[in-house]
């Protein structure tokens, strides 16, 4: 289940989701937050944009290939556009399976592909300038890996 959202999310909510299968044995999330700096610069605000129904579609296929590589309960992806504040929250991703390593790979894996094959424009906005966010070579090089 994915959402792209301009509204903030409930962790508590989504973890109570992601928790009323009786055969999973583990919970893995991970929740990205906007940070106050970034390349050595102090961030005031980022802007996230997206493309609607392409931005989903890629998110399906990141779940969905997830799913078939490994054996999930629930998965719950949540990504926020629009203009956040430091400190907001980003990005939830949350999911369920009968053991932790795959959790906790299913996971990853998820967060991994969202950061380099989502379709997600950033721009932060500096004290006086803005920039757009490409892809780091960390983030490309950790994709990789799947």
């Amino acid at each position: 289940m994915i959402s792209v959202q301009s509204a903030d999310f409930s962790v508590e909510k989504e973890c109570r989701w992601l928790n009323n299968n009786a055969s999973d044995g583990a919970i893995v999330t991970f929740i990205g937050k906007v940070r106050d700096m970034n390349f050595g610069d102090n961030i005031t605000t980022l802007r996230l944009e997206h493309y609607r129904g392409m931005t989903e579609n890629s998110l399906k296929d990141i779940c969905n290939e997830a799913k078939w590589r490994w054996q999930l309960g629930k998965v719950r992806v949540i990504h926020r556009v629009g203009t956040l504040d430091i400190g907001d929250q980003i990005v939830f991703v949350g999911v369920s399976s009968v053991h932790r390593k795959v959790a906790f790979e299913a996971c990853a894996f998820i967060m991994d592909l969202l950061k380099t094959k989502a379709m997600f424009w950033k721009k932060e906005c500096l004290v006086d300038n803005e920039r757009w966010i490409e892809v780091c070579d960390s983030d490309s090089e950790a994709a990789k890996r799947w």
